[in-house]
């Protein structure tokens, strides 16, 4: 549709009908008519609201999307048609690795192909916007979300937004291409003591400077939604806070897509004590600039009064329904209102061979080494006898919380996986125990969340580990988080392997047996106690349908691992929250002159993390030499080059990422004692050697001065590059405008 006939449309609505198209309901408003009448009547939702509301939630499926679509075009007059948006985070039915295991990959080019292909899955079923990618950073693993994240720092965080927003829209010319909305703006991801929903509060400084550059790479990467957060941003929640929404996104972002509530939060404005009834809710909401109302019938009931007593301009919402127009057009909905629907294509593509092979390769890549005592592994193949044991031996559900879309009968589980690489007399196998002794915090979800189906009690489950395990050499355990444990409502303070899977893993350990420990989790979870009683350690995370496969092909040294952490594993729960890209303070702990009593340290536990930022092993060995710098002073306008020797000195070929630092030594405002700038993701060949450059300008040193200008200023700075965040090399040069 050209844009007069675009404009010829929208001045046939009635006010009526322009905010209908800022009204979002779930498919069940779609359902029939018997169905339907009880959340109508919940929600107080009128038949007209529903035949004219702009967009649906949460639908998925190919055939019935063209269904509800076909239906909603009768009954509406202007012949607009919905939009169907869902949440499918990291996969519709080919499910990857939570994000936080994503990003452990470091290869933002690998992680855009990934994107393609839920793209490609999403629309086949008939969707139109995805609500992802989560460009929230966090440092607070007590904050069960972190599984959606992409971990504490900044840059990185961007690096993967744009890859991830490139990869699920192109240009969205073809019906494979979805569009994105970013979510949650913003800095959902702090919530203090890292429970759900709960206050935010930081300075605008630090709000800039580390907690909204991933959603702005979003908004420059061109992606066409924004969400808000549940959370207040300066005492004011998101949905109704106009500084942020407008001021920020809109005039100083430039920001022209739609913005959407997230779930009834329009109505959370009244729960937060900033509104006193639904008309205030609707009002500040719509003068913040959220076009779209999730679940709420605040915006259809109360915004057509709002205009008539003149309380508010309906301007407002003709700015809101004209963007929500545009991204229907954008899209071709009024030429091919069944965009992408396609019942064939939907069977072909979805988990077909292809999408699996790179999902195995993405997994493969995001599940990290943390331990290899005396290279214990690789393991060779029909040599030792090997036991399996724990709840994740031969478990399915592996894919976390953000998969509801998926079928777990696609996962490949470990079990299976290792019995295709080993002959079967190599090979036993026992639960040993259930993931949890109690699922009654879980409420509702409780009966659902229990794997645990059979009649063996716990004392006999465990001696049958304790007897197979008696005649292996290697005992591989699968321990970890429940599905449930981690995601949305996942908040715990409680972060270390429940007890009845300790239970099973201190008995094996008293036999002396070699022990390899793979723990699943949608969270850095605290391994202190647990870390010295094993040989190795993998850390998978959920890593998706193909997450067995990857798992074995890393234990049997088909594939070499690669990941590395991008969220700091704390040493215990009272560090909490621990990050590299920390302040130094006045008296730092290693540094000060003064009393070591009087700096700024913990009296029972160190400053440090169990693992850094950045770490993660590998089966090469990778050696860091010769750090240099084409100059030591760097002028405004030019380029500065930092060189570096890396060399395999093992003879297994490999991937290494090498990670360049940057601090500034002094500023008008107090500077972290480090920050990513720079990462290189490299092959070696056996003792291969490469010379790797990294340019560094003036934009890298730029950050939120006194003054809050964005800028940089001139001073002596320092490098770091190495192969995590504490384990560098360094050297000094000094900035000259």
């Amino acid at each position: 549709m050209t844009s007069n006939d675009l404009q010829k449309l929208f001045e046939k609505l009635t006010l009526k009908e322009k905010i209908c198209q800022l009204v979002q309901l779930s498919g069940e408003f779609h359902e029939d008519e018997i169905i339907s009448v009880g959340p109508q009547t919940q929600l107080g939702i009128t038949k007209k609201i529903v035949d004219n509301s702009g967009s649906v939630l949460n639908v998925i499926g190919a055939e019935k999307i063209r269904k509800i679509q076909s239906k909603y075009l009768e009954n509406n007059k202007n012949k607009i048609p919905l939009l169907f948006m869902a949440d499918i985070i990291y996969g519709y039915k080919t499910v990857f690795p939570i994000p936080l295991g994503l990003s452990s990959s470091w290869n933002p080019d690998l992680i855009y192909k990934a994107y393609k292909i839920i793209a490609d899955e999403s629309t086949s079923s008939g969707l139109h916007v995805t609500f992802s990618p989560v460009a929230d950073l966090v440092k607070d693993p007590r904050w069960g979300r972190v599984m959606e994240t992409l971990g504490e720092d900044s840059y990185l965080n961007s690096e993967f937004i744009k890859s991830m927003v490139t990869g699920l829209q192109g240009d969205l010319k073809d019906n494979s291409n979805i569009a994105s909305c970013i979510k949650h703006f913003a800095a959902y991801g702090a919530p203090e003591g890292g429970r759900e929903y709960n206050s935010v509060d930081m300075s605008e400084r630090k709000l800039r400077q580390e907690y909204l550059p991933a959603y702005k790479a979003g908004v420059d990467n061109g992606c066409e939604m924004i969400m808000t957060s549940f959370n207040i941003v300066d005492g004011i929640p998101s949905t109704g806070n106009k500084w942020l929404m407008r001021d920020i996104l809109r005039d100083e972002w430039g920001f022209e897509g739609v913005t959407i509530a997230d779930y009834a939060a329009v109505q959370e404005l009244i729960v937060h004590g900033i509104a006193k009834d639904e008309f205030e809710a609707a009002k500040l909401a719509i003068e913040a600039n959220v076009d779209i109302d999730m679940k709420t019938s605040i915006y259809s009931n109360y915004l057509e009064k709002l205009v008539e007593n003149g309380t508010i301009d309906e301007e407002l919402i003709n700015e809101s329904c004209m963007r929500i127009l545009k991204l229907k057009n954008k899209l071709g909905l009024f030429e091919d209102p069944y965009r992408g629907v396609n019942i064939e294509h939907e069977k072909n593509t979805l988990v077909s061979n292809e999408n699996r092979e790179i999902a195995r390769i993405v997994a493969s890549e995001s599940i990290v080494l943390l331990k290899n005592e005396k290279n214990i592994l690789p393991l060779t193949k029909n040599k030792d006898k090997i036991c399996l044991l724990g709840p994740y031996i031969d478990n399915k559900n592996i894919l976390g919380l953000w998969a509801f879309h998926a079928d777990t009968k696609n996962t490949i589980t470990i079990k299976e996986a290792i019995e295709n690489k080993i002959n079967k007399e190599f090979l036993n196998y026992e639960e040993g125990c259930d993931l949890l002794s109690d699922y009654s915090f879980l409420g509702k979800f409780g009966k659902m969340a229990s794997f645990d189906t059979s009649n063996i009690s716990k004392e006999d489950k465990l001696e049958k580990a304790i007897n197979i395990a008696k005649d292996s050499d290697i005992v591989i355990l699968a321990l970890g988080e429940h599905t449930m444990q981690s995601g949305e409502g996942g908040s715990r303070t409680d972060l270390t392997i429940p007890d009845l899977q300790l239970e099973l893993l201190n008995k094996i350990k008293k036999m002396n047996k070699k022990i390899i420990l793979i723990i699943f989790s949608g969270r850095p979870l605290i391994l202190k106690d647990i870390i010295d009683k094993v040989d190795g350690v993998i850390y998978a995370w959920f890593p998706g349908i193909e997450g067995g496969n990857a798992i074995a092909d890393i234990l049997f040294g088909d594939i070499n691992p690669s990941a590395k952490i991008t969220m700091s594993f704390p040493y215990n729960i009272g560090q909490i929250p621990v990050y590299y890209n920390h302040f130094n303070t006045g008296r730092p702990s290693m540094t000060s002159s003064v009393d070591a009593r009087f700096t700024s340290r913990y009296l029972d536990a160190p400053n440090s993390p169990l693992f850094p930022f950045g770490y993660g092993l590998s089966y090469s060995t990778f050696e860091y030499s010769d750090l240099s710098l084409n100059k030591n002073i760097l002028m405004s306008g030019e380029i500065l080059e930092v060189s570096i020797e890396v060399k395999n000195i093992s003879n297994i070929k490999g991937k290494e990422i090498v990670q360049l630092y940057i601090r500034d030594c002094v500023g008008s405002v107090v500077r972290p004692v480090k920050e990513l700038k720079k990462f290189s993701k490299l092959e070696f060949n056996p003792k291969e050697r490469k010379n790797i450059t990294f340019q560094i300008t003036e934009e890298d040193l730029k950050f939120y001065k006194k003054n809050m200008e964005f800028d940089s200023e001139e001073g002596d700075f320092e490098i770091f590059v190495g192969k995590n965040s504490e384990d560098c090399l360094t050297a000094k040069f000094y900035f000259k405008k």
